[in-house]
């Protein structure tokens, strides 16, 4: 039970330090760099999946790929991009924090669900890949509209 408790309350810190950072972000331009980079960094988590303690059954990484898409659409259509001369920028959002609290709202209300029947192990192994799931999907679309916006710049 303590460990579920500290797990949830590391999640609602590093959220709000996601959110802060991603606030602080849009008053910076963008670049591919930019889009590109935090997923291949997040990318050395997998290694964790060396230790059996970690791995998932085919059905645990089905769910896990399926709701990190479902999650990656509410973030592909909140984000947005605007021109401010020749640089691009990622376009303040209101509903941003919101639904960045919401989804880690839901995802603490599904660990709380299965810490009971699911060892810590796997439950980290499954939350990795949710949000692995979650930034691939998101990052690409990203990057597409960046691109879009940026041949707009050029034309």
């Amino acid at each position: 039970m303590l460990y579920l408790i500290f797990s949830i309350v590391f999640a609602f810190l590093m959220g709000i330090a996601v959110i802060i950072v991603r606030m602080k972000a849009q008053q910076f331009p963008v670049n591919e760099k930019k889009i590109i980079l935090p997923p291949f960094f997040m990318a050395t988590g997998a290694l964790m999946y060396v230790v059996p303690y970690f791995r998932l059954t085919g059905f645990e990484i089905l769910e896990c790929i399926i709701l990190g898409v479902l999650f990656s659409t509410i973030l592909i259509w909140t984000s947005r991009f605007e021109t401010k001369g020749n640089e691009v920028y990622m376009k303040r959002s209101k509903a941003f924090p919101i639904i960045l609290i919401s989804l880690l709202l839901i995802r603490t209300i599904i660990k709380i669900f299965i810490s009971n029947k699911i060892d810590p192990g796997e439950i980290a192994g499954m939350f990795f890949l949710l949000a692995f799931c979650m930034i691939i999907p998101w990052r690409l679309a990203m990057l597409y509209k960046y691109k879009k916006v940026k041949r707009s710049l050029i034309q």
